[in-house]
């Protein structure tokens, strides 16, 4: 049987699929007409052409499948369209859970994340932690803690689902990039000058990858996974990545509250740009409570790997710069 996988072209996504493809699965891959497919070009994949938001398409694109990996969302702390996260989270993962419990799938990989836990200062969090992003104003992570919920619904009505919540993901194939990955690059090539001191937990996206696989085999229904590694202070994350790229680190520390008011300043001016903020403000009110997780339970019940930051910070710098993100050295 196959394994489908949606937001398949995706950073975390493309790696699951190389991932199953070096265990000799055969893979099944939802792309839309319009998806940019450069990260599967060239793969021994078969393509279903589909939306998860339209529940047939996902029907027809399960069929001949036994697994689920459920990675396709919308990833942007900003979008003029505030509409857009919680019809692609939201909508996405009520018609694609319907469409998998129709289809009788054997198990469904649900990627979340950590922001459905919340943050919540210095002492690390496990899966028990709640939401508490109510106020941030966060759309993304609104709209994935809604997403999940919805997830949650499907299992008592016999869908076997297990949810990651994967933390912050970096490495190769970043083609967008994501939030994560631009943050590297803006280091890199020093167009950050400042930054705003908080926590955040790292992990490498082949990490990840390996890790929706062993939670399809090992994963108790029901149950979440934090995937992360290393939890680290956002100052030392930066230092790490400037010495890695041999710059200077940002050395300007911005206060919290005119952090927030750059972060609006730095919204309004995307309206006009149509380019994403550096920094918005519900992302500096999050990073401000400090997100550190123990993700030990999917290290001791699933055996999720875990490579050193540094060497998840020089393997993503280095596909950046072979692909033209950043200057050569």
């Amino acid at each position: 049987m196959k394994k489908l996988v949606t937001g398949a072209t995706g950073f975390m996504g493309s790696s699951i699929v190389r991932e199953l493809l070096k265990d000799g699965e055969e893979v099944k891959v939802l792309v839309r007409k319009t998806s940019d497919t450069r990260n599967i070009d060239g793969l021994d994949v078969e393509r279903a052409f589909g939306d998860i938001r339209d529940g047939d398409s996902m029907r027809r694109a399960l069929q001949g499948c036994d697994t689920l990996y459920y990675t396709a969302a919308f990833f942007a702390h900003w979008t003029p369209d505030k509409r857009l996260p919680y019809e692609v989270n939201v909508e996405g993962t009520r018609a694609s859970m319907k469409a998998a419990l129709d289809a009788g799938v054997q198990k469904v990989v649900y990627t979340s994340t950590n922001n459905t836990l919340g943050a919540h200062g210095p002492v690390p969090v496990d899966e028990s932690a709640e939401f508490n992003h109510w106020k941030s104003g966060d759309t993304y992570s609104l709209s994935k803690y809604f997403a999940e919920v919805e997830a949650r619904k499907f299992v008592p009505l016999g869908l076997p689902i297990v949810i990651v919540n994967p933390t912050l993901v970096i490495g190769v194939r970043d083609i967008k990039p994501t939030p994560s990955g631009q943050m590297i690059i803006d280091v890199a090539t020093r167009q950050m000058p400042g930054y705003i001191e908080g926590g955040i937990n790292i992990i490498d996206v082949e990490d990840v990858a390996r890790g929706h696989i062993l939670a399809a085999k090992k994963g108790r229904v029901g149950e979440r996974y934090l995937f992360g590694n290393e939890n680290i202070t956002v100052s030392d994350y930066f230092r790490l990545i400037a010495e890695i790229a041999g710059v200077a680190p940002p050395g300007i520390k911005i206060p919290y509250h005119l952090a927030v008011a750059l972060g609006y300043m730095f919204e309004l001016g995307a309206f006009f740009t149509k380019k994403p903020p550096v920094v918005t403000a519900s992302e500096v009110r999050i990073g401000k409570l400090q997100e550190w997780y123990d993700c030990s339970r999917a290290v001791k019940e699933l055996g999720l790997p875990q490579t050193p930051i540094r060497t998840a910070i020089e393997k993503a710098l280095n596909w950046f710069r072979e692909h033209g993100y950043l200057p050569e050295k």
